[in-house]
């Protein structure tokens, strides 16, 4: 597995890790960052979308195939079983701690690579990628159509993408007190630079001038119900919207046991759902 270092860039963490929660110390937040994104990854609607994308966008031997915002490196792993030792596939990934971890883990693949670089500012040459993929990282973007217009710049003709993102505004918990719970994820909305991405893909895709497939996907990610995963992230945003003064401390604590007891309970239910659209050039 090589491991390619190009323009420094900025991407911004999950939406899970904005807060001040998070530990300060860079090796403990590096830690903190790969758990969640273990934990995420196991969810089941996460897995059923990214089977779906897989599917649809088809890599195929000998292609060469890149995954932009890679985290942990699992799907570049997929990628590379699917390119074979003919082909490449490339992890971009700008976050150094999260680039270490994935080359330990492609660690013998040798059609895997890894890369520094941003979604606006992509570091392959014209029409030089095949395949594709990109999930969970619009919603951070300040500019998504300059990444778009990237995408369709990189990908060689007859290459396909595929952009997996939630929309926040699909947000539903129980228990909770209806308008508690609203102002929570309303403050949470406003921390994200792009909430409600999920539903704005196709219409990016179309404005960069690529061919956009009818057939959309869709998955429910639940978690919340016992998982790790889903508790954290609940409790970041629960801490959050105290301390920015939306809830009062007795309304977050409500929520937070609550929704503890109700986890314990087996009866608990939380859930975003995230969309997946292909496009061809």
């Amino acid at each position: 597995m090589d491991s390619t270092r190009s323009a420094p860039s900025s991407m911004p963490q999950p939406t899970a890790f904005h807060s001040d929660h998070r530990p300060a110390d860079p090796a403990a937040e590096l830690v903190h960052l790969v758990r969640i994104l273990d934990l995420q990854e196991r969810l089941s609607g996460v897995q059923r979308l990214r089977d779906w994308a897989l599917s649809a966008v088809a890599p195929r031997p000998g292609e060469r195939a890149v995954d932009v915002g890679c985290g942990t490196g699992s799907e570049v792993a997929r990628l590379a079983a699917l390119v074979g030792p003919s082909g490449t596939a490339i992890g971009v990934e700008p976050h150094p701690g999260l680039r270490a971890t994935a080359a330990d883990r492609l660690a013998g693949i040798a059609s895997a690579r890894l890369v520094d670089g941003a979604a606006e500012a992509l570091p392959f040459p014209d029409g030089s990628v095949d395949v594709l993929r990109c999930e969970r990282v619009f919603q951070h973007l300040a500019d998504p159509e300059a990444a778009v217009r990237e995408i369709a710049r990189v990908l060689a003709a007859g290459g396909r993408t595929v952009l997996i993102d939630s929309d926040w505004e699909t947000f539903v918990l129980t228990p909770g007190e209806a308008e508690v719970v609203a102002r929570v994820m309303g403050a949470a909305r406003r921390r994200m630079r792009q909430p409600t991405i999920g539903r704005r893909l196709r219409g990016l895709l179309v404005g960069a001038g690529l061919s956009v497939a009818e057939d959309v996907g869709a998955s429910a990610v639940v978690f919340g119900t016992g998982s790790e995963g889903g508790i954290e992230f609940l409790e970041l945003q629960i801490a959050a919207a105290r301390d920015e003064g939306v809830i009062t401390s007795a309304e977050a604590e409500d929520l937070r046991s609550g929704v503890g007891a109700a986890v314990e309970a087996g009866t608990a239910f939380c859930a975003v759902t995230m969309f997946a659209v292909v496009a061809r050039r």
